[in-house]
């Protein structure tokens, strides 16, 4: 098996896990349907970068707006929870029909929390750790849930005045399956995997 195959996601449907998704374009080739993808990210990223202010909020409709406007070219479940279970490499991400009780409760407990403002780099730190182990732990999309996560990782950097997060870092030092583990220990609130990521790529 390819590291390719082995980072596909498993799903209870009719779906094949292996092969290209349905989309609206129509595209029925893995390199076009990544090319799609990768152009709606950067539209994405540029529209948040953009729009964005000190009254920005990172609440769940910015999330979704997030994920809406990187895929609504390519797939009918652009800013919408996903409504298949799926799992990767044998980790089991929370059930559909718990998405959006998960997701209200991200944003009231977590999200609307977030200060305005920062007065140092570390605070800025822990809460994007907090937000970025969460969100990919619900992963409440059906595609896209890093990049989705990744960008309001570089917005919540952005509005508190610093550069982007160097998230390419995660794969060149060899540090993903630290970050998977980061990610998978959000299901039992130890953000402190997460926290000394973002710390190296910040």
């Amino acid at each position: 098996m390819s590291e390719n195959n082995k980072l596909k996601y498993q799903v209870n449907s009719s779906e094949d896990s292996n092969s290209v998704l349905p989309n609206i374009l129509s595209l029925d080739k893995e390199e076009d349907i990544e090319k799609a993808e990768f152009e709606g990210f950067l539209r994405s990223e540029r529209i948040m970068i953009e729009t964005l202010s000190r009254e920005t909020l990172f609440n769940n409709k910015y999330i979704k707006s997030v994920h809406y406007y990187a895929l609504y070219h390519l797939y009918s479940f652009a800013g919408n929870y996903r409504t298949v279970n799926m799992s990767k490499d044998g980790f089991f991400f929370p059930p559909a029909r718990y998405i959006p009780e998960s997701m209200n409760n991200f944003e009231k407990n977590i999200l609307n929390n977030l200060p305005d403002s920062y007065q140092n780099q570390n605070d800025l730190i822990r809460d994007i750790a907090l937000i970025h182990s969460e969100l990919l732990f619900i992963h409440p999309f059906r595609e896209g849930n890093g990049r989705t996560a990744r960008i309001i990782a570089n917005m919540m950097s952005y509005k508190a005045g610093y550069n982007r997060l160097k998230f390419e870092e995660i794969t060149k030092k060899n540090k993903f399956d630290k970050y998977v583990l980061a990610v998978q220990k959000a299901g039992i609130k130890k953000y402190n995997y997460m926290t000394e990521i973002i710390e190296e790529i910040f």
